[in-house]
């Protein structure tokens, strides 16, 4: 076994085996050998095979390659959003002040003394 295998928690081997999966076979759809696909996306035959399997000791930018080949390089800056950070944005509104206090007439703003 790899040390990164062993690593890697068992819902991200998971995870990247569907994601490697699912550009084997977006790459079959549109019938680009393998051959092609790694020439163009500027890596070797074994790698594309460890992208296609989820291997998670390639590299991002190898990734972020094939997709770009397959044209669906925009979906990968949508993988972490944060606007579709659900447990992000509940912790974000959880620190958001109850009630907004207003200086008191005189007050400079940003002053607590007044002067």
């Amino acid at each position: 076994m790899k040390k990164q295998d062993a690593i890697a928690p068992l819902p991200v081997k998971r995870a990247l085996r569907k994601f490697g999966g699912d550009i084997r076979d977006a790459r079959r759809r549109r019938r680009i050998s393998a051959a092609i696909m790694a020439e163009r996306a500027s890596i070797s035959r074994p790698t594309l095979s460890k992208v296609e399997k989820g291997d998670p000791g390639v590299s991002l930018g190898v990734y972020a390659r094939v997709l770009f080949v397959l044209g669906m390089a925009e979906r990968l800056g949508e993988l972490a959003d944060v606007r579709a950070d659900q447990i992000g944005l509940a912790l974000e509104e959880e620190q958001l002040p109850q009630r907004i206090r207003y200086p008191k007439r005189g007050d400079k703003p940003g002053r607590k003394d007044g002067s």
